[in-house]
């Protein structure tokens, strides 16, 4: 199925409302007709605002002049190219889902070709130990073969079998869960590169209830992490699907589908720089340009520290509870090479220790069989942690420079590239420090007392990637369809 596209959505022309400068369609048509302000239209917004678009007047409001949040498509060395997001996990259903329910297919839908990733350690690339989960290893021989550990590092691993459980309450890092089991260098040299290609975290600051549930949920059933994930792994060895999977073409042809069927719903370059009370359960929303646009529900869709700000006269605690989420800032280097002999592998990954530019590498060319058969091998780069955001500052030319040269160390290619394309995210990675569960609870009773009307969702709150991010928009339409008497009670 085909049919027109288009990646932007113009604004309405004409403000219709009860009173000057106020803008919205809903009051036109009567005042049975729900309606509901996004802001924010990166996937959570966009998504939430498409589920809903049939049963309530809806309007998404975007600061930027682009929608699509941190999913970037651009067009680089003759195909399309995600310097943004590039895949979803397949095995939780909810971003298939959204991208079937948007009208894609079969044929759009593309799964790596290979899996086979290698940590970069003391100067040479070492295979990622088979059966690791979140860095945590499950098989002693795979961590053995890998020569990522030295000896006393393997005997203090193999020793986690005999270990007592672990008595503590309350959640914990990553690093004390995973380090208190199998030793200091298993965090080392296995979990912080994995941390910090998904998080750009550390693994002292990361919960492990929020950033490591798999871990954390076996930690809790049983005395032994080895054994607990083994059988964790063994009970899901019979689902054959993909773990990750991506469009062809690039991710953003998702946000253009959503963008399409929304149409004028969507705005962009309006900053919402006000949320107040319009008298006993509405609201209105106003942005930077003097607009202003009444709403009965809200959906905050917003990086927690735009959150913070717009809470602060509604929900004080809320906006506190906001405001305390740090953020990382990564980039993302896209680079062209000629075909001189192909890395092998779908990718590689950086422990901090090795004191490196580049934390992780993805090597499109081998991953996706889309970017395979071109006249050149495309990867992508990517730099930036929570501790160091250095390269971000760097001109374009040094931070080139720079990751070429690891690259290439790190690769084996041998030619110059010859095309570049480098995309900054600046406090892109929302850090979900020990504790962030029990902030989520205390933001969620703080609306819940103060605005029951507002819905806070997005990447700050719970969950990175495009799966939570589907997910959370399906909560949020459920949640606003309740709030507009959509669903029945009972």
């Amino acid at each position: 199925m085909s049919r027109p596209r288009s990646t932007s959505a113009a604004a309405p022309d004409a403000s219709v409302g009860e009173e000057p400068g106020e803008v919205g369609g809903a009051s036109a048509r009567g005042p049975s007709v729900h309606r509901v302000v996004v802001v924010g239209a990166g996937l959570t917004g966009l998504a939430t605002a498409w589920r809903l678009r049939d049963d309530v007047d809806v309007t998404v409001l975007e600061a930027s002049d682009r929608v699509g949040g941190e999913i970037l498509t651009v067009p680089f060395a003759g195909a399309r190219f995600d310097v943004g997001a590039d895949a979803f996990l397949a095995r939780q259903p909810e971003a298939e889902r959204l991208a079937r329910d948007a009208g894609f297919t079969d044929d759009d839908l593309v799964a790596p070709a290979i899996s086979s990733v290698s940590l970069w350690i003391r100067g040479r690339l070492r295979p990622l130990p088979d059966g690791t989960v979140l860095g945590a290893p499950t098989d002693p021989r795979a961590v053995l073969r890998s020569r990522v550990l030295g000896p006393l590092a393997l005997a203090r691993a193999a020793m986690e079998p005999l270990l007592p459980r672990r008595r503590s309450v309350g959640d914990l890092s990553v690093a004390e869960l995973i380090g208190s089991r199998f030793g200091r260098d298993v965090v080392d040299r296995l979990v912080e590169p994995l941390l910090g290609g998904v998080y750009a975290g550390r693994s002292d600051r990361l919960s492990a209830q929020a950033a490591a549930a798999p871990v954390w949920k076996v930690a809790q059933e049983h005395r032994s992490l080895v054994r607990g994930l083994a059988a964790h792994r063994a009970a899901s060895s019979e689902d054959t699907r993909p773990v990750f999977l991506t469009l062809r073409d690039g991710l953003g042809r998702l946000v253009e589908r959503l963008v399409d069927d929304l149409g004028d719903r969507v705005r962009t370059e309006q900053r919402v720089t006000g949320l107040e009370r319009r008298g006993e359960v509405g609201w209105q929303v106003s942005t930077a340009d003097g607009q202003v646009v009444a709403a009965d529900s809200v959906v905050l869709a917003v990086p927690a520290a735009v959150a913070a700000e717009l809470l602060g006269g509604v929900s004080p605690e809320a906006a506190r509870e906001f405001a305390g989420i740090p953020s990382a800032s990564v980039g993302v280097i896209a680079l062209a090479y000629p075909w001189d002999g192909a890395p092998a592998g779908s990718g590689v990954l950086v422990p901090p220790s090795e004191e490196r530019t580049v934390k992780a590498i993805t090597l499109a060319s081998n991953k996706w069989p889309h970017h395979a058969g071109h006249d050149r091998f495309l990867l992508r780069a990517s730099v930036g942690r929570i501790d160091d955001d250095r390269a971000l500052a760097w001109d374009e030319q040094v931070l080139l420079e720079r990751v070429d040269r690891e690259v290439r160390e790190m690769t084996g290619l041998t030619g110059a590239p010859v095309d570049h394309h480098v995309q900054r995210w600046r406090a892109a990675l929302p850090q979900y420090e020990v504790g962030h569960r029990a902030r989520i609870d205390r933001i969620n009773h703080a609306l819940r007392e103060d605005a029951p009307s507002v819905f806070a969702g997005g990447a700050a709150l719970d969950g990175l990637g495009l799966a939570a991010r589907a997910r959370d928009a399906e909560r949020l339409a459920h949640e606003v369809r309740f709030a507009a008497g959509k669903i029945a009670v009972g």
